[in-house]
This record gives C-alpha cells, sequence and structure tokens, in this order.
C-alpha cells in the first residue's frame, strides 16, 4: 500500500513540474504584453496631455509595438514559435507581400488624390456654371 501511495505522489509530482515551465513561459508572455501595453497607454495620455511626440512619430510607436505584441501572440498562443522555420516563412512571406500591397495602393491613391486636387485648380472654368461655382467658393 505504502508503494502505490509512493509512485502517485511522484507521477503528481512529475505533472506539477512537467507544467512548470509551461507557465513560465506564458507568465513571461503576459508580464512583456502588459509591459508594452502599458507603455502604449503612457504615451497616449502623454501626447494627450502635453503634445509631445509628434503625431508621426507616435504612430509609428504604435505600429512597431502592435507587431511586437502579435509576434509575441502568435509565437505563443499560436505555438508557430516551435513550429520549423519553413512553416514560419510560408506564413510570413505572404503577410508581408499583403502588407506591402495594402501600403502600395493607399501611396497610389493618394497620389492620385493630389493629381486630381492639382488639376481642379490649374484648370480654368469654361463654361458659366463652373464660373459660378467657383465664385460661390
Amino acid at each position: 500500500m505504502e508503494n502505490t501511495q509512493a509512485i502517485e505522489a511522484q507521477h503528481v509530482g512529475e505533472d506539477t513540474e512537467g507544467r512548470d515551465p509551461i507557465v513560465k513561459s506564458l507568465m513571461r508572455v503576459f508580464w512583456i504584453l502588459l509591459a508594452v501595453t502599458v507603455f502604449e497607454i503612457a504615451l497616449a495620455f502623454l501626447h494627450y496631455f502635453t503634445h509631445f511626440p509628434p503625431r508621426a512619430l507616435l504612430n509609428a510607436v504604435f505600429i512597431v509595438l502592435t507587431i511586437v505584441k502579435a509576434f509575441y501572440i502568435i509565437g505563443e498562443f499560436m505555438h508557430l514559435r516551435h513550429e520549423l522555420k519553413t512553416l514560419i516563412w510560408t506564413f510570413l512571406i505572404p503577410l508581408s507581400l499583403l502588407v506591402w500591397a495594402i501600403i502600395a495602393f493607399l501611396w497610389d491613391g493618394n497620389s492620385w488624390q493630389q493629381m486630381r486636387d492639382h488639376e481642379r485648380r490649374v484648370i480654368e472654368p469654361t463654361t458659366q456654371w463652373q464660373k459660378a461655382a467657383e465664385v460661390n467658393h
């Protein structure tokens, strides 16, 4: 009877030891995500009250910190950190191409809008209603 209790106690001890590294890893990720989030909130309040970091710099910092948080979330909670490097690249290459495409379309759309605005200012009105609309503005 004592031997079975000792064996059961030994197995219980192994289970808790087996969970310890996982819990430590998750707690480390939790604290990193919490620290990054608190830093983001502190920056937002600093900008709100003092207007210290310029808006463009603040947006860039927020984007970088969001990417850092996404790395930890994907790495730990989706278990991508422990996968093969080829699988990781299989996800990263299409994602980077998608981000590049979004940036390229926004950039191109902005240039088209600037060209249209420039043409509206340069072209002289040729009809009465265009002249009347220009006078009203």
